[in-house]
């Protein structure tokens, strides 16, 4: 896989080697995404629904969904790899923890695009609110989605 020959290229390794790079990484092509799925909703498949707002609200939350499931799935595979099998659930589990984890920062950048959507274009809106929502999406699922086991403990 393309991803995995990454590492490999001389001083790209080392950069590929810390976590919230590689989060960074699945967090852009889930704005890629975001954004394709965003517009192809919005002026496409949602094209006729009036008022504006509830087009953009039904898009938007589209958008962010499909997103989301792509950076879980890259997530788990590639950036907390090495916690694969030391972490408290399985696939399923996880994926609603992960859920649960993004919600408060998809919150975020839901409500922050509908704001900024009102002085500025709705996609560069987004984009800042991703930005913003990455910082705490970030901790969240570092700290409880993907925490590892603890062992050795005695209660």
């Amino acid at each position: 896989m393309l991803i995995d020959k990454i590492p490999g290229i001389p001083g790209i390794g080392l950069l590929f080697r810390y976590r919230f790079v590689k989060f960074s990484v699945v967090g852009l092509s889930g704005m890629i995404i975001n954004l394709v799925a965003l517009y192809i909703n919005r002026e496409v498949l949602f094209k006729n629904i009036d008022p504006e707002w509830i087009r953009l609200n039904l898009s938007l939350g589209l958008a962010i969904f499909f997103a989301t499931i792509n950076n879980y799935l890259w997530n788990r595979k590639w950036t907390w790899l090495d916690r694969k099998g030391k972490t408290k659930y399985g696939f399923f589990p996880q994926m609603g923890q992960y859920f649960i984890a993004c919600g408060l920062a998809i919150g975020l950048q839901f409500v922050f695009t509908l704001l900024l959507a009102q002085f500025m274009h709705y996609l560069i809106a987004n984009i800042i609110s991703i930005v913003l929502a990455a910082v705490l999406n970030y901790l969240l699922n570092d700290i409880w989605t993907f925490a590892t086991r603890k062992t050795g403990i005695l209660l």
